[in-house]
């Protein structure tokens, strides 16, 4: 997964640099010099934590403004019903009734759970969708040092995923987990979820050139106004300022997961957001960041989450088993 070309990039000229998110992917553009005449229309909005931004080619600004309504009202809706940081959310509700009664969910959460329990039987429990009560105890934005040892201990090696039950109640999907100590996270694949959602919803404008970058995971419509593909830079880990290397993409999604944007330091170690959910604690690994390219958002932001410090063969095997012509284009 070790990408042979190591060497840091210098960050891009004003002129040159379209920062496109706070997450991980950012966006090299030509100088608008050499462009030729199709308007960038862009906005950025907060939304699922972090900053999402859309950028849509069209000549008619006011049209391309309703697009990216569209977009951001996709969402909006994806981070409403499964997000695990509001009891309203129908991740929430279920959380609430965990070990207790089924909840009755939309559609899309249901798609979004049943690819979550896809992507953690495939990856053998490296994913897993039901670590809502470590991530809470571990709750790295807030802490200076690690939580107790034995509350780590409770949740550590429990597959938590497998008491997540997906059924039918009342004529719609339903979920029921029956293991009180599970609880829903979807941090992991929710956003890839969201970004597709919105490019969909750009799709059904007649949009075929934009972008929507969600806080590192990216997808890029088509080629961007200069009329050459997307060139999506990778944001160094020791350095908000700089880039560790460059990925065209067009048609295509890219993630990107790393330890540098939510963690606290103790005792000389990085205590970051991935969990390893065999130790219930953060992943040990080797790399800094690892970044994929997939067909949809949704496989690149899960297959990143799966394999972020994964041997390199595990990680290929399961990206053939889980996202057939996804592959690492990074890796620090």
């Amino acid at each position: 997964m070790i990408d042979p070309e190591r060497s840091r990039c210098s960050l891009p000229s004003r002129r040159q640099f379209i920062a496109l998110g706070i997450g991980a992917l950012a966006v090299v553009a030509t100088p608008r010099l050499f462009r030729r005449r199709r308007e960038l229309v862009r906005r950025a909005v907060p939304v699922m934590g972090t900053i999402a931004d859309i950028a849509v080619v069209h000549r008619d600004e006011r049209y391309a403004q309703t697009a990216i309504d569209a977009a951001i009202a996709e969402l909006r809706h994806v981070d409403a019903t499964m997000t695990r940081f509001s009891d309203s959310s129908e991740v929430g509700l279920a959380n609430l009734k965990a070990g207790a009664e089924p909840v009755v969910v939309s559609r899309g959460t249901a798609l979004v759970l049943e690819e979550a329990l896809r992507w953690a039987e495939a990856s053998d429990g490296a994913f897993d969708p039901c670590l809502g009560r470590a991530m809470a105890l571990w709750d790295v934005g807030r802490r200076a040092e690690p939580p107790p040892a034995d509350q780590v201990g409770e949740l550590a090696g429990r597959r938590l995923y497998r008491s997540l039950e997906l059924g039918e109640l009342a004529g719609g999907p339903a979920v029921l987990i029956a293991d009180p100590d599970a609880a829903i996270d979807l941090g992991g694949i929710a956003k890839g979820y969201g970004v597709d959602r919105a490019v969909e919803a750009l799709r059904s404008y007649g949009i075929f050139n934009g972008l929507v970058n969600v806080g590192g995971d990216l997808y890029a419509l088509g080629v961007s106004e200069d009329g050459d593909p997307w060139k999506v830079g990778i944001r160094d880990p020791d350095d908000p300022d700089g880039l560790v290397g460059t990925v065209e993409v067009s048609d295509r999604a890219v993630a990107t997961s790393g330890d540098y944007i939510q963690y606290f330091q103790h005792a000389g170690r990085r205590y970051h957001h991935m969990l390893d959910p065999a130790t219930g604690e953060p992943r040990r690994a080797t790399m800094r960041s690892v970044t994929v390219m997939a067909d949809d958002c949704v496989s690149a932001d899960a297959a990143g989450t799966a394999i972020f410090g994964m041997p390199v063969a595990q990680a290929s095997r399961l990206l053939e088993v889980r996202a057939r012509g996804a592959r690492v284009v990074h890796s620090v």
